[in-house]
């Protein structure tokens, strides 16, 4: 007992100490507490302070804006009015330097056009003028001349009455000559008519006449149909004619044809030729470029070779390179001839 009554004083005498700290602790505790609470009526109070004032300058400012508002509405009807007038009363003058202008413009137009209008006159009366002594002196000379062609006529006239007359007298003497000629030989024409139909009545009882007649009229039609077939016959010469320059064209073009075929010939034996060149410079070329392969491989194991033998220290018996080797005499493809003169393209 009396030792578990000793541990109960060690603990209270322990505990007074930490009470104290922890009623320190309250106290400042309550009052920053207070603190906050007064400040945090402090900042409300504040707030509802800031609100009103607020709404107190948004009153205000609609207020103002209102005025401003109008003030400006105000201020623009005066600007427009004002510059609706000034630009009224410069349109106006303006419009009268203009008409003024067009009025002196117009002035001078008309001066000017009296002036051509005089000038005119005058040329007018000058060109009637001229063109009147123009008239005059042809008209003179028409009358001048009409009188010579008259002169002229009337002696044409007189030379030709008189041929007329001489000529008159000649063609009566020579119709009265032909009228005479002719009654002689209508006489005889008569004469000879009478004796052709007495020959006709003797042909038509003579059967040999009338075979004859009929031989004659025969050989009309027959003289006709070759007639028909002659000029058939020109008409197929004209036709062969035609086919032979026809054909003559043909000939020519098929020749052309035929040189410009030979011309693709040879030029299709040309390209076939470079096509074998260049086949036969690629297998050499393939067949260089496998050797340099092959070559290019069996160095690559014998560098392969040498590396691990250096690796591992092994270096007594190195494996000899044949003089005679294809890596030192093969050329490469690069340094070849057959890349000295570029192939020519087939045209």
């Amino acid at each position: 007992m009396g030792c578990s009554g000793s541990k109960v004083c060690l603990n209270a005498l322990c505990a007074t100490p930490r009470n104290e700290e922890s009623v320190k602790r309250y106290q400042e505790h309550a009052v920053e507490l207070l603190d906050l609470r007064e400040e945090l009526v402090n900042s409300v109070q504040s707030c509802e302070r800031l609100e009103k004032e607020k709404e107190e300058l948004h009153a205000a400012f609609d207020g103002v804006l209102q005025k401003v508002q109008e003030q400006h509405r105000m201020d623009l009807a005066d600007l427009e009015e004002r510059l609706k007038t000034f630009y009224t009363n410069e349109w106006e003058k303006i419009q009268q330097s203009y008409q003024e202008e067009a009025e002196k413009y117009k002035g001078l137009m008309e001066q000017q056009l009296e002036e051509l209008r005089a000038k005119h006159e005058a040329m007018q009366k000058d060109l009637e003028e001229s063109h009147g002594e123009k008239v005059k002196g042809l008209k003179q000379h028409y009358e001048e001349s009409f009188e010579e062609l008259r002169k002229y006529h009337k002696q044409e006239m007189q030379a030709l009455e008189k041929l007329q007359k001489e000529t008159e007298s000649t063609l009566t003497n020579q119709i009265e000559e032909l009228t005479t000629a002719n009654r002689y030989f209508s006489e005889r024409l008569k004469a000879e008519e009478d004796r052709r139909k007495e020959l006709a009545d003797k042909c038509l009882k003579d059967s040999h006449t009338l075979y004859l007649e009929q031989e004659l009229e025969s050989l009309k039609v027959v003289l006709d149909i070759k007639n028909k077939q002659i000029h058939q016959q020109d008409k197929k010469v004209m036709q062969m004619e035609k086919l032979m320059e026809k054909n003559v064209k043909l000939e020519e073009c098929l020749n052309k044809v035929q040189q410009e075929n030979e011309d693709l010939k040879a030029r299709m034996d040309r390209h076939a030729a470079l096509s074998r060149q260049l086949s036969t410079e690629q297998a050499v070329l393939q067949e260089s470029l496998q050797k340099e392969t092959k070559v290019n491989k069996r160095l690559s194991m014998e560098n392969e070779e040498l590396l691990w033998k250096l690796q591992n220290g092994d270096l007594s018996s190195p494996r000899k390179i044949s003089p005679s080797s294809p890596s030192m005499t093969l050329q490469s493809p690069r340094h070849s001839g057959l890349f000295s003169s570029p192939p020519v393209s087939p045209r």
